[in-house]
């Protein structure tokens, strides 16, 4: 299994609307960090859809390991 590409080492602080879907990058190749800009196109790696249910503020993550996708769970910081 492939290994995601590291975006960054810390988590992407992002508002989000209430009844707004997002495409968050698992492969960590995208432009558009944290979201999906289709970079993941031939290689095994999908976006995973958050679809806001309140207007808040999240943490996506960045490191794209997280076991708690998307979001952050600390991850990042036991990376090698």
């Amino acid at each position: 299994m492939a290994e995601p590409t590291i975006a960054q080492r810390s988590p992407f602080r992002f508002d989000v609307t209430q009844g707004k879907s997002y495409w968050w990058c698992a492969c960590g190749r995208s432009q558009k960090q944290p979201f999906c800009d289709g970079s993941h196109k031939g290689s095994e790696f999908s976006p995973v859809q958050y679809d806001a249910t309140e207007t808040k503020t999240v943490f996506f993550c960045g490191c794209k390991h997280s076991g708690g996708k998307p979001f952050c769970d600390g991850t990042h910081s036991k990376l090698p």
